[in-house]
């Protein structure tokens, strides 16, 4: 049987330990010879701390997979089979700013939605295009699969502007979505199926499968006052109202209320900020009580507290879908991945986030046709943010970036959206190296 080698890039996260748990128990179809975990100069401490917890837990699991870790990425990357990314450039302190400057202005901030979803999106793509230059000369042939957030912007990025097509997102909200649903039918995960289509956290679910037969009507009407049951750890829980989900006529994900619910979100937001809270803060609190755990040399599995990270299923996102590509498997699952006219209303060419066939050549999208009219209007509209800042991410020019922002629907304001770009454009100066000239002109200026 074929043994694979896999390649961690953000191998030091905490979200790590659910990864590992994953390619534990598929070992017997995704035999993993070798798992490097690689990581920046300033995650070392952290990837210690993870490689030695994951060669606990291996070691439990009695299997021969081999723990390597390194912050030399390109010693990784030689001959690998598959490359996960999971890195967060400039860390939690530059999630907190991408939160806390647009609600200084009255906007939403939330890491990959609105202005902040933009600049963690600046930020990443020119790492991510990094990487992909080491994985075309040292591993071509590998598929990448990226959980890095936005995903759907990072996806839409790869596949239009880099030359590398093996290159898939994942996001655990579909999966999560599926298990919410399961709760709320009360019935086994895998009987029930929901087809979705939409971008990465603008995605919908079209219809609702249980043992093959429609039941997306008995779903909606129980979401009245079961909604708490498809959300997410790091989103707060407003209800939505039986009219709005009839008209709607789709499951909606937990990220739909940032736009749905603006009002009510950015009040509360603004609420938490008042007092010096983010979700930011929280994962801070969250994340070094995971490492104190993760040290303890007695702990040889996942802790529980994992998933109050908002990392639950992520193992099950991906290393479903390694080992579906891996084993030809044929099943359906929900990726990120290049339209090629699953959605009607999009461009070919796009990244969208969508139900897909998976095979050993990649996803194949399955056919949507058109969105819900009600979600027409602004998956077209976040596509077309989406698609200026990629551009922006590449040219590095005020310009792009300016429109870019304007034309988030979680902003559209020329003058606050000058504001909010200015303030993080100086406050992200060391991970944006292609600004340098703007940034060094607007700091003239001031």
């Amino acid at each position: 049987m074929k043994t694979y080698k896999i390649v961690t890039i953000g191998g030091g996260s905490s979200y790590t330990p659910e990864l590992i748990e994953g390619f534990i128990k598929r070992y017997d179809e995704l035999p993993v010879r070798e798992l490097w975990l690689v990581d920046v100069e300033e995650g070392k401490e952290k990837l210690e701390t993870i490689t030695a917890l994951a060669e606990r837990m291996v070691s439990k699991a009695g299997i021969p997979m081999k723990i390597h870790s390194t912050l030399n990425r390109r010693e990784a990357l030689k001959d690998a089979d598959f490359v996960t990314t999971q890195l967060r450039v400039g860390g939690l302190a530059a999630r907190a700013l991408d939160e806390s400057i647009p609600l200084s202005h009255g906007l939403i901030g939330q890491e990959t939605n609105g202005a902040g979803g933009m600049f963690k999106a600046l930020r990443t793509i020119p790492v991510i295009f990094g990487i992909i230059e080491d994985c075309k000369e040292l591993c071509p042939n590998a598929w990448i699969v990226n959980f890095t957030n936005p995903a759907g912007l990072v996806t839409e990025a790869v596949l239009n502007h880099s030359g590398w097509e093996k290159f898939i997102g994942v996001c655990n909200l579909p999966y999560g979505m599926e298990m919410g649903v399961s709760k709320i039918l009360e019935v086994e995960k895998d009987r029930v199926r929901i087809q979705m289509a939409g971008l990465n956290h603008m995605v919908f679910g079209l219809d609702v499968y249980l043992d093959g037969e429609s039941v997306k009507d008995e779903v909606l009407e129980k979401m009245v006052t079961r909604s708490g049951e498809i959300g997410m750890k790091n989103i707060m829980d407003l209800p939505w109202s039986p009219e709005f989900l009839k008209g709607l006529g789709a499951i909606p994900c937990a990220y739909h209320r940032y736009y749905f619910q603006k009002e009510e979100m950015l009040s509360h937001m603004l609420e938490e900020f008042s007092h010096g809270r983010s979700r930011a803060t929280e994962v801070m609190d969250v994340e070094h009580s995971l490492f104190e755990k993760y040290r303890d040399l007695s702990l040889d599995e996942k802790p529980q507290e994992l998933e109050q990270r908002g990392g639950a299923y992520y193992s099950d996102t991906a290393c479903n879908l390694i080992s579906s590509i891996a084993n030809n498997k044929g099943d359906i699952q929900v990726v990120n991945t290049r339209n090629r006219g699953a959605i009607s209303s999009l461009p070919h060419d796009c990244a969208v986030e969508v139900s897909s066939v998976i095979t050993k050549n990649g996803p194949v999208p399955l056919s949507t046709g058109y969105l819900p009219v009600a979600a027409e209007g602004i998956v077209q509209q976040l596509k077309s943010f989406e698609r200026l800042t990629c551009i922006a991410a590449l040219s590095g020019k005020y310009e792009d970036a300016y429109v870019a922002m304007v034309s988030n629907p979680l902003v559209q304001s020329e003058k606050v959206g000058r504001l909010v770009l200015d303030e993080l454009l100086l406050a992200h100066e060391a991970y944006l190296p292609q600004f340098e000239d703007v940034i060094k002109g607007l700091r003239e200026r001031s």
